[in-house]
């Protein structure tokens, strides 16, 4: 990682509370480690994260602060954290729901559960750049508004800074909601320089996995972004640690540099 570059790593951490027997978060956690070591990154985005992982997970990370907990949190409160290394600031967090009254605790009617979205704005040698990190419901309808409210909390930032987009959208790139964010508001005429770019191409490698290990599913887990940021590289980690899976999802990581020079 240098100035010159902008790292993001994502994944649905699985919820510490699933009966998941030889795969419950008790014996995954120890994966953890080794695989924050090996991919650095200046954003690490989980999604699905009860409050005890994320006491884990920032005992693991004690170079880097973080965003999106709430506490105290419900029962069962499932947490879109990001961590970011220190030397990037903070100056901004807006923690909604994906529903049509995104300020308060609420879902869509046809969402199964309330669903929420953790975004930030941070800085860096003069750098801005906005990540937001999400978890979709199922329904294709639901899926859609809720790629809208995200687009209408980024428009409120009024800011021109580049964005990161991560998640699990339950959805593959086929999708509604992924041509929203990908294609814009036909009605709005969403301009290019607002529009998201995948991190992966066609044919869309799989994400979600169920411990099996196997590349057979959707692209349903995804890294987009847009503004003055330009692909390095991007990649699913397919590997386990030690024999284990980190998760019932693939991790995924990505690595941009900024299109222009600073100034």
């Amino acid at each position: 990682m240098t100035l010159d570059t902008i790292s993001v790593f994502s994944l649905n951490i699985r919820f510490g509370l699933a009966d998941d027997g030889p795969n419950a978060w008790r014996f995954r956690k120890a994966v953890f480690p080794a695989l924050i070591e090996q991919y650095p990154s200046d954003f690490k985005a989980f999604q699905e994260v009860n409050n005890f992982q994320a006491d884990d997970l920032a005992a693991m990370l004690p170079d880097y602060d973080h965003v999106g907990r709430r506490t105290p949190a419900p029962p069962f409160w499932q947490n879109n954290i990001i961590f970011y290394r220190r030397p990037w600031q903070c100056h901004h967090v807006d923690h909604f729901f994906l529903s049509p009254t995104p300020d308060i605790p609420s879902r869509f009617r046809k969402s199964r559960w309330p669903r929420q979205c953790t975004l930030a704005v941070f800085e860096r040698k003069g750098r801005q750049v906005v990540c937001v990190n999400t978890h979709f419901d199922f329904n294709e309808e639901v899926q859609a508004d809720s790629a809208a409210v995200i687009l209408d909390r980024l428009d409120r930032l009024e800011l021109n800074a580049s964005t990161i987009l991560t998640g699990d959208f339950n959805a593959s790139p086929e999708s509604r909601c992924h041509q929203v964010f990908i294609e814009g508001d036909p009605e709005a005429g969403t301009a290019d320089g607002r529009r998201f770019r995948n991190a992966f191409e066609p044919p869309y490698p799989a994400t979600h996995h169920g411990f099996s290990g196997a590349r057979i599913g959707d692209h349903i887990d995804w890294i987009l972004y847009r503004g003055d940021l330009r692909l390095n590289c991007a990649k699913v980690i397919y590997h386990t640690v030690d024999g284990r899976y980190p998760s019932d999802h693939f991790p995924l990581w990505a690595e941009f540099h900024w299109a222009s020079s600073k100034g």
